[in-house]
């Protein structure tokens, strides 16, 4: 069996180096994007990408025209992928060399670090960037509480994936204009000041394109900050797409290994497929899973966010055993969690 990754990645890899040459020609310099990580005590993941941004505006107009196309959703999908370029990480004393991968993206594990529970910074940068500051959440060995959550339609109101609405959310519209649900960010704060030290960590189909966005949007609406796990849009060394339950199926089973002493509060919605994903892994790993509570979208939203009022089967019976709670707010969640004979 050939090891030769897909054709489509093939093409796309490149395409990519090509159009990297050109910019590079064109004055384009390197630019390291983080992304919020998180890690234990064992180990850190740093997680960034590298891509060629133009040069900075030097006139007022040219600032004020910037800063305006930087707010449009369609910004953050025009990047050049920095294709296996070299990068060093300074954690502490500490400096690793890695390589991007063919999308430009460093997602690394750091062993024998010396970084303190609580929130880090790691220096990242390529060979002509300068040096970005990472934030990792390192969560303490005697944490036995976290959150995962999903984030379209569960903490932002989308209305994915209707194509139409779909592209002028994420494209069209000033990022100020899209609303959170409500009473979510209440519930997270609240559950996390009851558990010091425990970590939230946001798992999305999304595109990491657009994780300065989420981050923006979570720190203004009151969310607590948390590592991201987003997705590349494309090709894979397999097949022409990615698959969002895939992602999310093993981007869950990754956290069981990073936090063998944490039992997860899974929160999501009933649109797409957070039931079925969270019902598989309550019966994989039912003593990783505290509750799963399903923020239940209404009927206007159902019709937008697959096309049919009726909503996707309950999965309650094939894990009987793990707590989980509907309702269609964060404060109605919120109340169902209280009311759980075993206390989160």
């Amino acid at each position: 069996m050939s090891t030769r990754p897909f054709i489509a990645a093939r093409v796309e890899e490149f395409f990519d180096r090509r159009v990297e040459g050109l910019l590079r020609v064109l004055g384009w310099r390197e630019k390291v994007i983080c992304y919020t990580g998180y890690g234990s005590s064992e180990s850190i993941r740093v997680l960034g990408r590298v891509v060629l941004v133009p040069a900075r505006a030097r006139g007022g107009l040219g600032k004020a025209t910037e800063e305006l196309i930087k707010r449009r959703g369609f910004r953050n999908f025009f990047s050049a992928a920095c294709v296996r370029a070299a990068v060093t990480i300074t954690v502490g004393d500490q400096v690793v060399s890695v390589t991007t991968d063919r999308g430009g993206y460093i997602d690394e594990r750091i062993r024998n670090h010396d970084l303190p529970p609580g929130w880090q910074q790691v220096g990242v940068r390529s060979r002509t960037s300068r040096t970005s500051l990472a934030d990792v959440h390192v969560v303490a060995d005697d944490v036995d509480f976290g959150l995962i959550s999903d984030i379209d339609d569960t903490v932002i109101s989308t209305w994915l994936p209707r194509p139409m609405i779909a592209a002028w959310n994420s494209f069209i519209r000033d990022e100020s204009a899209r609303q959170s649900v409500p009473g979510m960010a209440r519930m997270y704060t609240q559950l996390l000041a009851e558990h010091p030290g425990a970590p939230v960590i946001y798992i999305s189909t999304g595109a990491w394109n657009t994780h300065g966005f989420v981050a923006r949007f979570l720190k203004r609406h009151g969310y607590p900050a948390g590592a991201m796990l987003l997705t590349d849009w494309g090709p894979t060394n397999t097949g022409w797409f990615r698959s969002g339950m895939a992602h999310k199926a093993d981007s869950l089973l990754q956290l069981t290994r990073d936090f063998p002493n944490i039992r997860w509060l899974l929160v999501g919605d009933d649109g797409q497929h957070d039931p079925v994903t969270y019902a598989n892994f309550a019966h994989v790993a039912p003593d990783r899973v505290r509750a799963i509570a399903i923020r239940q979208l209404s009927p206007t939203e159902q019709v937008l966010a697959h096309g049919t009022t009726t909503v996707l089967p309950e999965e309650q019976d094939a894990v009987a055993d793990t707590p989980w709670v509907v309702a269609q707010d964060g404060r109605g969640l919120l109340a169902g969690l209280r009311a759980l004979n075993e206390p989160l």
